[in-house]
């Protein structure tokens, strides 16, 4: 395991906080809300909510449910940044106020005067559609509740709404609703659906058994209790699933801040606030990454697991991991506090139990059985037998042959359990039974550059490729590669190259996708041809495949005028990379909206006609191109 070294002290048995920034008490009314100020408004997502590869940065402020309502200036200051974007963000505009922070406005569909046509004369002059400007201090001053833009749904916007983020100088996000918006009531507490305990060493015990348990709490005002005591022996790390709901509104949003407590001491504590942008990946680490990916649920950790550097927290020596010693009595508490300071609090007993063998048998005869899954650094070995009597499972390793007793059974199931630091078997045996334990290739350390291969592929991890150490597994079935487990995180891109069997008729179409878990995706990875061999970076693991993209995109002309020409375009394998439109041979700008695959023209000069020849070129990852003529 990767040794975290952080340690935080605790002050007068509170918390503090790891930013100054967020130290200082935010000054009433400094900003203004930028969506109908003075109104009531809601909110379809908070900060720190969690996404599939980061942290929410700000807040998603609902428009009713259409396009171009005001978006208003929250201070005054001047505009230092604008872009447009297919996708992130789509048009978004930076503000930079007095007191050092930004506010930035985003999935805008249009920006007001003077600031739309700079935009336009700028894109034009570069002849492209996505393009991020940084003006000048003196170009673009703001007042406080100007009107600036118009809010839209650009980007990757999955519906109309003002995305809107504080930031200061670093680039850290805070959280908007320190300034507590009066346009914002929040009186509700969140909702605590569940809890999960997990076992962090192989001494570990929840219920006598080793792993992950989950309880649903029972809920008694804004209290929730889990009304059984729990059992459990060794190091434990608690996971909550819990949301937050602001009146009026029934869509849920993120919990920023929760704190666990053991027999009234603080053990760790986490909020979600001066996230650094370039460490928002490490949600993944944050997060019960397998259950997320798996289950699609939300578990956040009460604990600050190996490789996880985010400035979010304050934890006791343990990082918040529980040690639980025989026949102790450990009362735990953990409050859920949304950004109104409304709370919610989950109690429950843990009592220290040493483990004891422990027996069930199922009430059918069942066949021999072995198998055996990873959990962390332990290899969990699940040998079911016909017999009363659990036998013991052979494990070898080298020229050594060991015996691996059941630590309990379980419907004729015996858990046997073995710490893998030990070194990895080639083998396990059990009634007749072999396996051989081929999965792990390679045991890659953390904090390390590793390089790895084998017959069919090679890869190297960097330094910081990996938050803990990883037991590596390959396979190659046909022209599918699985190169590692889709279920665990990567924190930076491994880069990997293969040499694919089945013969490729033109490598300048060819290039690796990537299949998600099941095989059926067709995620464009791209990658570099050296001879027979392709080299590509990842940040996922998972199925990969080469394939060939032979096919030019898809043009369809939807509707033209004097005002404007519309087109719907498409690819069926490597996407969209550019396109360019012309206009009796000068370049006329086109905007695309990816979400409903269009792209429209805008007019550097709006008194002018369109009148003449268009000529459309895309252009997919793959080189394709289709060309499309009219007349208009």
């Amino acid at each position: 395991m990767k040794l975290n070294k952080r340690l935080s002290l605790f002050v007068l048995s509170a918390f503090t906080s790891l930013s100054l920034a967020a130290q200082q008490t935010p000054t009433p009314g400094y900003f203004m809300f930028p969506i109908k100020p003075g109104e009531r408004n809601y909110l379809s997502g908070s900060m720190g909510e969690i996404r599939s590869n980061h942290f929410h940065g700000g807040l998603d402020i609902k428009t009713d449910q259409r396009i171009g309502l005001d978006v208003h200036a929250a201070a005054d200051g001047y505009i230092s940044r604008v872009k447009q974007s297919t996708y992130g963000y789509g048009n978004i505009i930076y503000v930079t106020h007095p007191n050092g922070l930004t506010t930035t406005y985003a999935h805008l569909s249009a920006y007001y005067e003077p600031l739309a046509n700079y935009m336009l004369q700028q894109q034009y002059e570069k002849q492209t559609f996505e393009l991020e400007l940084f003006p000048e201090p003196s170009m673009f001053p703001v007042k406080k509740g100007d009107v600036i833009a118009l809010s839209g749904n650009t980007g990757g916007s999955g519906g109309p709404h003002l995305h809107f983020e504080i930031r200061d100088d670093k680039d850290k996000l805070y959280n908007p609703l320190r300034y507590k918006f009066s346009e914002i009531i929040d009186t509700t507490p969140p909702d605590i659906f569940s809890l999960g305990i997990q076992t962090l060493n192989i001494h570990g015990r929840v219920n006598n058994e080793f792993g992950r348990a989950e309880f649903t709490p029972v809920k008694k005002g804004n209290s929730y209790i889990i009304a059984d005591t729990v059992y459990a022996h060794g190091l434990l790390g608690l996971e909550l699933q819990t949301t937050d709901r602001y009146d009026g509104a029934s869509n849920r949003n993120g919990t920023q801040e929760v704190t666990l407590y053991a027999n009234n001491k603080p053990a760790y504590h986490h909020l979600i606030e001066a996230v650094p942008f370039e460490l928002s990946r490490q949600v993944s680490q944050h997060i019960n990454y397998e259950m997320y990916k798996r289950r699609g649920r939300t578990f956040q950790k009460a604990f600050v697991d190996d490789g996880n550097d985010l400035p979010l927290y304050n934890t006791n020596a343990r990082q918040g991991k529980l040690s639980i010693k025989p026949d102790s009595v450990y009362q735990i508490r953990i409050e859920a506090k949304d950004s109104y300071d409304n709370t919610s609090t989950l109690s429950f007993i843990i009592k220290g139990q040493k483990p004891a063998f422990t027996k069930t048998l199922a009430k059918s005869v069942k066949q021999p059985q072995l198998g055996f899954e990873l959990v962390g650094n332990v290899l969990q070995v699940n040998a079911t037998d016909t017999s009363s009597t659990p036998r013991n499972v052979e494990l070898f390793l080298g020229d050594k042959r060991y015996d691996l007793v059941p630590s309990y059974t379980k419907n004729s199931t015996s858990v046997c359990l073995y710490d893998l630091r030990a070194g990895v078997p080639d083998s396990i045996s059990f009634c007749g039974i072999s396996r051989n334990i081929p999965e792990f290739d390679a045991v890659i350390p953390s904090g390390k550059e590793i390089s790895y291969s084998n017959s069919f592929l090679h890869a190297l991890f960097s330094k910081e490729s990996l938050y803990d150490t990883l037991y590596f597994q390959t396979k190659k079935e046909g022209d599918v590669y699985t190169i590692g487990d889709y279920f665990t995180p990567l924190l930076k891109a491994i880069k990997v190259t293969i040499a694919p069997e089945t013969p490729i008729t033109d490598k300048s179409k060819a290039a690796v996708y990537f299949l998600g878990n099941n095989g059926r995706g067709r995620g464009y990875q791209g990658g570099t041809w050296n001879g027979n061999r392709i080299t590509f970076t990842t940040r996922n693991m998972g199925k990969f495949r080469v394939l060939e993209d032979v096919k030019a995109p898809t043009i369809r002309l939807l509707s033209k005028s004097k005002d404007q020409i519309k087109f719907r375009i498409g690819d069926d394998l490597s996407g969209i990379n550019s396109f360019n439109a012309y206009i009796n041979g000068q370049w006329l700008l086109m905007k695309y909206e990816h979400k409903t695959a269009t792209i429209y023209s805008e007019k550097i000069n709006k008194n002018i006609s369109l009148s003449g020849e268009v000529v459309l070129k895309v252009k997919d990852n793959a080189g394709n191109e289709a060309t499309y003529t009219t007349t208009i």
